[in-house]
């Protein structure tokens, strides 16, 4: 069975494939990808057991035949020139250090590709020059994307006109070609199964419990979940000002018993639409108490599929409607 995180990894791709991604969605896609081929390598690596010689090679595929072969060159390629001729400096400037970075890398995963050939042929006692080859990789990486998808690509989508756009969309499909019709959805499919194999764990499995819960009621929005069974399993900011006023006898119960009978046939036409997956989203909004609410219904569902129940969230979206024109992060730094 092919894992949550795995999937998302394809999914996550196939979404953005539903409509004509922009170069800076495929290529902060190529980043994002990358990301969690990093943590879950770096979570076999670190594993109670040694990793198996098919997921360093998958990871060593990966590197080597996209990251380094593929995603570089659409930069190096065609983004960076056509950058450069629109002002963006070179010598001394961001791009000299993205192409140095790059370097950088190439020599890491040099060192990479000599203790995971040795690793894979047979020799254990290899085993901590890769750890230590392949910190030294995700690490130069890792920061490079950071700049790039925060600094570089911001900086070129301001200079850039959609004939420009267009220019690095064909060059990173020709560097794709070179490898083949389906490039980008191959390695993302490794990618997947790097992930899979690696049993990478989510994100909030790094949260101890009562952080989770503490960030979940700090929210400016209420939650409430009820499963597949249409019974209520989990209400937010318990120990809170609540919109609508909830206990805990509200957990176990049918979610039909926790409306008005006036809006009861609605809650369940809306419940089976979701399960029957013709909806995923329902909302409405009221006035309540001097203050205008919005609420929304949210099908949840599993990678594969199957749906789960239903998140509610409900938000005072008074203050919200009050705001007028801007005030940016700075400007909140100086009033501090």
């Amino acid at each position: 069975m092919t894992s949550v995180i795995g999937l998302r990894v394809l999914r996550a791709h196939n979404r953005r494939m539903q409509t004509s991604p922009t170069w800076t969605e495929i290529l902060m896609t190529d980043h994002e990808t990358t990301e969690r081929v990093f943590a879950a390598f770096e979570q076999a690596l670190a594993g109670p057991t040694p990793p198996s010689t098919s997921i360093v090679a998958d990871a060593l595929e990966y590197f080597t035949g996209y990251v380094e072969r593929c995603h570089n060159h659409k930069e190096e390629d065609h983004l960076f020139p056509l950058a450069e001729q629109l002002g963006v400096p070179r010598e001394g400037g961001p791009l000299a250090i993205m192409i140095m970075e790059h370097r950088r890398s190439e020599e890491a995963l040099a060192a990479l590709r000599t203790f995971a050939g040795e690793y894979i042929g047979g020799r254990n006692d290899a085993l901590p020059g890769l750890q230590k080859a392949f910190a030294e990789y995700s690490s130069i990486l890792k920061e490079h994307f950071w700049k790039e998808n925060d600094i570089l690509f911001p900086m070129a989508r301001r200079i850039f006109e959609d004939k420009d756009d267009a220019t690095v969309l064909a060059g990173i499909a020709e560097v794709e070609g070179r490898f083949g019709s389906d490039t980008r959805e191959r390695f993302y499919a490794l990618a997947a199964r790097i992930v899979e194999t690696s049993q990478m764990r989510d994100l909030s499995e790094n949260l101890p419990k009562d952080v989770l819960a503490a960030i979940l009621n700090t929210l400016p929005i209420e939650l409430s979940f009820v499963d597949a069974d249409d019974r209520v399993r989990y209400f937010s900011h318990e120990n809170h000002a609540k919109i609508f006023g909830r206990t805990r006898g509200a957990i176990g119960r049918v979610v039909e018993q926790c409306h008005p009978p006036q809006s009861v046939h609605k809650v369940k036409k809306i419940l089976q639409a979701f399960k029957n997956g013709e909806r995923g989203v329902a909302e409405f909004w009221l006035d309540f108490g001097g203050r205008k609410v919005h609420v929304r219904y949210f099908a949840v569902r599993s990678a594969e599929g199957q749906y789960l129940g239903c998140l509610e969230t409900v938000q005072d979206i008074t203050p919200i409607q009050a705001i007028t024109g801007e005030r940016r992060l700075v400007d909140e730094a100086l009033a501090i």
